[in-house]
């Protein structure tokens, strides 16, 4: 008897021990020669868990820092290298005679770990296979934002959940934030709407790959379903024209000759709907076509004439752009604007809703023409290797770096952690794409 069981529970091990081996091997599968496995392993895995928790992603993604530090060229032997730290030189400089005092020297963690980061993770990212792998782990970290957010507006649900003792904690507001709007696992709906925008290309490349199974493509349709869902319980319109920029860019140009008149088309309608000082003749029909929940939204229709002047984002950015013409060199120091803008205003913001304004604001103009100029660069650089000579992940992840750059016009989502570490996991793997092809991938094991 015991030996029976004894027995079966070495082939309940062995079973258990064979399982893990193999789901190692798949997670090791695409390593490219230059990363580690280690820290190919760790990568992946801080990449799946980000959005579920910032602190075991977070972790995770620091090994896989650390390893993808060694054994490579000098850093600034590369001139990207070189400019970030010019940069991360002139954000120090400006602390010393902040405005904002200590809250200075914090807000460079928004920013100096990740010049570093963006070095290190390049080996990660060094092949289209790896880049796939990677934009699918985000497409699987996207499924708890979406179900939580979906969760919370629909089935009651709110926080906060926790699990391992704390260090997964999710604070789920009842009915939303702002109340009504999606905000699932982050703390508003805009920072909602920005993770699931930038998600929206890789999974849109994951609907449309030719070698996806039936079972498989329904899944990943399901899915896209629901990312749709949830950004447009959002109510964000940036997140909502993330949606629209996207198709025609991860679809390929091959396809703009039907899409694009679809889409002008498509949004003349949208806009004769929204926009004022449109004759009623068409805007009547316009708005019998359109749902009231999205010319309502992008017309404003609910707050028209009932916000404060100082509290809209033109306010906001006259303020900031006067404060920059006053030190335009070093800048006030980060979080200055949170202090100034309550003394000249009376009323309080945390930040102006636009990046590079803010970046001049706290660290000057020079570190914000720097460090917007490297970011299109970047894009620029890697366009023609993504849409004109990539396969569909490729398309997809130049256009989620495009959209995530292009939020922080009008917003500041890099201020969460978990979409600040993922844009600049889309930064790094920018400058991976456009370099030339390297060796390929690692065998597994």
């Amino acid at each position: 008897m015991i030996s029976a069981l004894a027995s079966t529970s070495l082939e309940g091990f062995r079973f258990v021990g064979l399982g893990f081996a193999s789901l190692d091997r798949q997670l090791l599968a695409p390593r490219p020669a230059p990363a580690s496995p280690l820290g190919w392993r760790c990568f992946q895995l801080g990449v799946l868990l980000l959005a579920a928790s910032a602190f075991l992603g977070g972790v995770l993604l620091l090994v896989a820092l650390i390893l993808g530090c060694r054994g490579r060229r000098p850093p600034l032997a590369d001139a990207a290298n070189r400019l970030l730290l010019l940069l991360a030189a002139l954000m120090v400089l400006g602390c010393f005679g902040a405005y904002s005092g200590w809250l200075a020297w914090v807000g460079l963690g928004n920013w100096l770990p990740f010049f570093v980061a963006f070095w290190a993770f390049q080996p990660y990212l060094a092949t289209a296979a790896a880049r796939r792998r990677v934009a699918l782990l985000l497409v699987a970290a996207t499924v708890p934002v979406i179900v939580t957010g979906l969760g919370q507006l629909w089935w009651g649900w709110h926080g906060p959940f926790q699990a391992l003792g704390g260090l997964v904690i999710w604070h789920l507001k009842p009915g939303g934030n702002p109340p009504g709007r999606l905000a699932g696992l982050f703390d508003y709906a805009n920072i909602a709407g920005s993770w699931l925008a930038f998600a929206w290309p890789l999974v849109l490349a994951a609907l449309i790959e030719p070698r996806l199974g039936r079972r498989r493509r329904g899944i990943v349709l399901l899915l896209a379903a629901g990312l749709v869902t949830a950004v447009f319980l959002t109510d964000s319109r940036n997140a909502w024209g993330a949606l629209v920029l996207a198709v025609p860019l991860v679809l390929g140009p091959l396809s703009w000759g039907w899409l694009l008149p679809l889409l002008m088309a498509l949004l003349l309608l949208v806009a004769a709907a929204s926009l004022g000082g449109v004759p009623d003749l068409l805007q009547a029909p316009a708005r019998a076509l359109v749902p009231e929940a999205i010319w309502g939204r992008l017309s404003d229709l609910h707050y028209a004439g009932q916000r404060p002047l100082a509290i809209t984002r033109l306010a906001q950015w006259q303020v900031a752009l006067g404060l920059v013409a006053e030190r335009p060199w070093l800048g006030w120091g980060a979080a200055a604007f949170s202090l100034i803008y309550p003394l000249r205003t009376g009323h309080w913001h945390g930040h102006p809703h636009n990046l590079p304004i803010d970046l001049a604001l706290s660290h000057g103009v020079p570190a914000a023409l720097g460090l917007v100029g490297f970011v299109l660069w970047l894009l620029l650089r890697a366009l023609g290797p993504a849409l004109l000579r990539g396969n569909g992940f490729d398309r997809a992840w130049w256009t989620a770096a495009l959209v995530l750059a292009a939020l922080h016009a009008t917003d500041m989502p890099v201020y969460d952690s978990r979409i600040n570490v993922a844009g600049w996991v889309l930064l790094a793997g920018l400058q991976a794409l456009a370099q030339p092809a390297g060796p390929p991938a690692a065998e597994a094991g």
